[in-house]
C-alpha cells in the first residue's frame, strides 16, 4: 500500500491517493469527518480553524461506500481558498501579493528557498504547512477502518504540554475517556496545561508537548530482524517523525531505558498452555528485534513549539539581507492535541502498509482469513 498527498495550505484543497487497498472495505465517511473535526479542535488553536470546516470528498476507488481495489482518491477542500484565490490560483495570480521574505526560524522558509530557488518563501511554506496533515488524517482514518476490520485498534492521548506532564500510565480501554480540550486524561493536570497555554498566548509565545499513541491487537511477527529497512520500530518511528513539528520519537520505555539496568528494562517471558507465551510488562513497547511481539505497540512523539510566534523572532530578509523580525502568519499557540490525532493517523497508515505487505490480499475476505490464521 502507498499513500501520497498533494495540495497547498491556501490552495484549492488537499488531496491524497491510496494505492493497494483491498476491495471490499466499507468506508465510513462520517468517521473520517469526525477525525478531521477532532484535528481542528483543541485549546490553543488559531483563527484558521474558525474558517475551515473540513470534510472529505471521495473522488475515486469507492462505489456505494465500498472499496473497489483501485486507487482511492480523497479530497479535503480549503474554504479559505476564496480569500487567497488572487494570490494562489494555479491558472494565474498576482504572485507579488503576500510575498514572504522575512524567513521564519524553525520553518522550512530559508532552507527551502536555498534548495528550490526563488525569493518568495510562500512557495515553500504553502506545502510545508501542517495544513497538509488534514488529508493525512483522512487517509489514516481509512487505514484505521482497515485495521479495525481484522481486530487492530489504535488510540492515544496527550501526556504533556510544555512542562505540565502526566506521568501516569493508563490502560488502553481508558483512552476513550480522554478529555476534549487537550486530549489529556487527568482533569486537574489538563487545567494546569490550559493555564500554561494562556501564559504563552499572553507572552506572544507558543508551546509544544508529548503525545502517546498505541495499537492493540497487532499479532506477532510484523516487521523483520533480517534487514534494517523492514524493522517495525524503524518504520513506525519514521512515520511519526514525518509529522510536522515532531522532533523526537520513542518506543516503549524509550529514553528512560538508557538510565535503567537491564533487569528493569527487558520484559521477562512466561508460558501457559491456555494462552501461550506472554509477558507481565511491556517496556519494549510491543516491538522486539524489529518485530511486533503481540503486546500493545506503544510510541511517544515530542512536538516542538510552533515556530510562528506572534511577537516574531530575529531573522534576516532573504532579499535585502537586512536584519528583520520574522513574519507572523496566522498561527496556533498550541497544537499538541491536533498533533496527537495526526500521529494516530500516521501510525494507522504505516501499520496498514505493514499488514498488507505481509498478508497481501486483493479483497477483505482474504485479508481477514489470513490474519485469523496467524498465531498470536
Amino acid at each position: 500500500m502507498r499513500i501520497s498527498t498533494a495540495g497547498e495550505s491556501h490552495g484549492k484543497g488537499l488531496f491524497c491517493i491510496i494505492e493497494g487497498l483491498p476491495a471490499g472495505l466499507t468506508i465510513d465517511r462520517d468517521e473520517i469527518d469526525a477525525c478531521l473535526a477532532l484535528r481542528q479542535s483543541g485549546y490553543g488553536r488559531g483563527g484558521r480553524q474558525k474558517i475551515e470546516r473540513d470534510r472529505t470528498e471521495i473522488l475515486s476507488g469507492v462505489r456505494g461506500g465500498i472499496t473497489l481495489g483501485s486507487p482511492v482518491c480523497l479530497a479535503v477542500w480549503n474554504r479559505d481558498y476564496e480569500n487567497w484565490k488572487e494570490i494562489m490560483a494555479p491558472e494565474g495570480c498576482d504572485a507579488e501579493q503576500r510575498r514572504l521574505t522575512r524567513v521564519r526560524p524553525g520553518h522550512a522558509d530559508l532552507t527551502g528557498l536555498k534548495k528550490f530557488g526563488g525569493e518568495d518563501a510562500r512557495n515553500i511554506l504553502e506545502r510545508a504547512s501542517a495544513r497538509e496533515s488534514a488529508v493525512r488524517v483522512a487517509a489514516g482514518t481509512v487505514c484505521r477502518q482497515l485495521l479495525r476490520s481484522v481486530g487492530i485498534e489504535v488510540a492515544g492521548y496527550v501526556r504533556s504540554v510544555g512542562d505540565v506532564c502526566d506521568g501516569r500510565e493508563y490502560p488502553f480501554e481508558a483512552l476513550s475517556r480522554r478529555l476534549p480540550e487537550l486530549l489529556m486524561m487527568d482533569a486537574e493536570i489538563q487545567r494546569s496545561a490550559m493555564a500554561y497555554i494562556d501564559a504563552c498566548r499572553a507572552a506572544g509565545d507558543t508551546c509544544g508537548g508529548v503525545a502517546e499513541v498505541r495499537a492493540r491487537g497487532m499479532k506477532s511477527g510484523f516487521g523483520s530482524c533480517m534487514t534494517y529497512a523492514e524493522k517495525l520500530d524503524a518504520r513506525l518511528a519514521a512515520a511519526l517523525m514525518s509529522v510536522q513539528a515532531v522532533k523526537g520519537v520513542e518506543v516503549g520505555a524509550g529514553f528512560a531505558a538508557a538510565r535503567l539496568p537491564g533487569s528493569r528494562v527487558h520484559d521477562e517471558i512466561f508460558y501457559e498452555a491456555e494462552c501461550g507465551y506472554f509477558r507481565k510488562s511491556n517496556r519494549a513497547g510491543g516491538i522486539e528485534g524489529g518485530m511486533s511481539n503481540g503486546e500493545e505497540i506503544v510510541l511517544r512523539a515530542a512536538m516542538k513549539p510552533i515556530p510562528t510566534l506572534m511577537k516574531g523572532l530575529a531573522t534576516v530578509d532573504y532579499v535585502t539581507h537586512e536584519p528583520a523580525r520574522a513574519a507572523a502568519e496566522r498561527s496556533d499557540v498550541c497544537a499538541v492535541p491536533a498533533c496527537e490525532v495526526i500521529l494516530e493517523s500516521a501510525l494507522c497508515a504505516e501499520l496498514a502498509a505493514v499488514l498488507l505487505e505481509r498478508l497481501g490480499a486483493d479483497n477483505m475476505t482474504g485479508l481477514k482469513k489470513r490474519y485469523e490464521e496467524l498465531t498470536q
